[in-house]
């Protein structure tokens, strides 16, 4: 398996009611984020931006869980198979390094 910078954008078939999914979840964190920049326009207690802040945050955290989850159980599940399991194993751990950090 290539690294992703030795091989053009990957692409992923999705069942249309997951890119569904994900397109709701994506717009809502987007509402959120904007809900910020109004709050901030506003001048409200720095307390409250925070808070959104954090669930913005949340968000996107879980957002990022659910799509490694698929990864995991898609992707590399499918290279372990066909004898690419190493480099996707790799791949998913540098992943998994970026939201220790």
């Amino acid at each position: 398996m290539k690294s992703p910078a030795e091989r053009p954008a990957a692409r992923v078939a999705r069942k249309p009611q997951d890119k569904a999914a994900l397109a709701r979840r994506i717009n809502r964190i987007e509402g959120q984020v904007r809900g910020i920049g109004k709050m901030i326009d506003e001048d409200r207690y720095c307390v409250d931006v925070l808070t959104q802040v954090s669930a913005v945050r949340s968000a996107l955290d879980s957002l990022a869980l659910g799509l490694l989850d698929r990864h995991l159980h898609g992707c590399v599940q499918r290279a372990v198979r066909t004898g690419e399991g190493d480099a996707a194993m790799d791949e998913a751990m540098d992943v998994v390094s970026k939201f220790v950090r």
